[in-house]
């Protein structure tokens, strides 16, 4: 009988809630697991589950030929790593923590100069949906070293490569959370607003909830593919104008004016239509404010 075949060891450096959640999918799968942390104790569980805690980043590094880093930056990569460089050669760093893609791209560029390869990842899922069905995560890098260790990676959320840039994954994952933390603070400024008129937020967040799941399906009944106007550079104004949208962008800022509500988000929202309105494009369709994002006064 031939015996199974022995799984590739991994490194994760970070024991915050996306390292640890990262840790226990690579253990269940069966892979060998070396962990570092600042603070050991955080491991303690990890490693009663069979992970091995090392004493140094060094040792960790050194451990496996892939290393995954979970860190609050780009910066606590270099603190932790910076007086570990002799032992980077030949293995691959897979960045899955969040900074700027310039960051993302030096780092990229500090990794090679002492022989490592360089994965950039962003994790569009909580802790809790690591390594569930749910899970998807973007990488950028060199396609060659994405495809080694894609077998691994999925098993953290299923991979989406985006290109060489190393940039592009930190890009896309700054993308959505710009939407992701925009929508959050739309929910909340709505939801102080029906709180001015008595309504208890368990009772405006399941409406405001079910508004915010429709806009995907009206931006697709609109074009069945989101963007393809855009692309073209063509805002028609046959379903919703600038100065339409626009008129309620005012009457938000009026309402939240009145009611004593903070104006930071609603007053930015307006500012898109005024330049749009300003620049003779009342009658086109309310994507022409990307110009305004684009091309900020």
């Amino acid at each position: 009988m031939n015996e199974p075949q022995k799984l590739s060891a991994v490194t994760v450096i970070g024991l915050g809630p996306m390292g640890r959640a990262m840790t226990r999918a690579l253990l269940s799968a069966g892979h060998p697991v070396t962990v570092w942390n600042r603070t050991p104790a955080r491991a303690t569980d990890l490693v009663a589950a069979g992970a091995t805690l090392t004493a140094t980043p060094a040792e960790a590094v050194e451990a496996s030929d892939l290393v995954l880093l979970s860190l609050t930056d780009y910066r606590a990569m270099h603190d932790i790593l910076d007086r570990s460089t002799t032992s980077l050669a030949g293995r691959t760093l897979a960045n899955l923590s969040s900074d700027t893609p310039d960051r993302s791209r030096e780092a990229a560029a500090w990794a090679a100069g002492h022989g490592a390869d360089f994965l950039t990842g962003g994790v569009m899922v909580p802790a809790p949906m690591v390594g569930t069905p749910a899970a998807h995560v973007y990488y950028s890098g060199d396609e060659q070293v994405m495809r080694r260790h894609a077998a691994t990676l999925e098993l953290l959320g299923a991979p989406k490569y985006l290109g060489a840039d190393p940039g592009l994954a930190q890009m896309m994952y700054q993308a959505q959370l710009a939407v992701f933390l925009t929508a959050l603070s739309s929910l909340m400024h709505a939801t102080a607003m029906l709180g001015t008129a008595g309504m208890k937020a368990a009772e405006a967040l399941p409406e405001l909830l079910a508004s915010a799941d429709r806009i995907g399906a009206i931006l697709r009944a609109v074009e069945q593919v989101p963007g393809t106007a855009l692309d073209a550079g063509e805002h028609p104004g046959h379903l919703s104008t600038v100065t339409m949208m626009g008129a309620t962008a005012d009457h938000i800022v009026e309402t939240s004016t009145t009611l004593g509500l903070d104006l930071a988000l609603p007053l930015a929202v307006q500012a898109h239509y005024r330049h749009a309105i300003d620049n003779g494009h009342g009658a086109d369709n309310w994507t022409r404010i990307i110009e305004a994002i684009r091309s900020p006064r």
